[in-house]
């Protein structure tokens, strides 16, 4: 079982997608990529978008530090109820609704980011967090990437979880990584728009 490692809800344990469907986030990475974003100072007040969220605990554990909205985008029912219930979860300790689920694809939620009279995107996010499946094919994941572009703040940061048997991903010109580090199978990608 996870749980909410540091912050206003740090110790809360957290529920856990049943199955082998999801991969979740060992707590070594986690501590260490909070750990640094943390060090960065970038979740205080951060708009927070967790794709391909599994049970949520990235971005539930960014609520706990000092986020200020948290959306948590996935999929697979199991996964979307297993969300819902540590949103609730977190919400009633921090006693606001700063954590909210949207079931969907991340293409499909990130299309809707987009204002639909003008088809100008919102920016709107200080922290994109992605944990995508490992079979999801990079030209998949390089579409995926050039929409997170379209709707990052000015000083926005890219996160991306991947095995440590993964190439780098393909960048679109509008995102550059600055930093990477690999925690034995796990491989964290860092980047922001430019």
């Amino acid at each position: 079982m996870s749980r909410i490692i540091a912050g206003a809800a740090g110790g809360h344990p957290l529920k856990s997608v049943p199955g082998d469907a999801t991969r979740p986030t060992t707590d070594r990475v986690k501590e260490a990529l909070f750990s640094r974003l943390e060090s960065w100072d970038i979740l205080s007040g951060a708009r927070v978008l967790d794709l391909f969220a599994g049970s949520g605990s990235l971005g539930i554990e960014t609520a706990s530090r000092g986020a200020r909205q948290v959306v948590l985008v996935e999929k697979a029912p199991k996964a979307v109820s297993v969300c819902q219930h540590n949103a609730a979860l977190v919400n009633k300790v921090l006693k606001t609704t700063t954590v909210t689920v949207q079931r969907g694809t991340v293409d499909s939620v990130l299309d809707g980011y987009y204002n639909s009279v003008s088809g100008v995107p919102n920016k709107t996010f200080d922290v994109v967090l992605l944990d995508p499946p490992y079979p999801l094919p990079e030209k998949e994941l390089a579409i995926t990437l050039e929409k997170i572009s379209k709707v990052l703040a000015e000083d926005a940061t890219v996160i991306i979880e991947r095995s440590a048997r993964s190439p780098e991903p393909v960048w679109p010109s509008s995102l550059e990584k600055f930093a990477e580090k690999k925690y034995g199978e796990t491989h964290l990608w860092f980047a922001e728009p430019v």
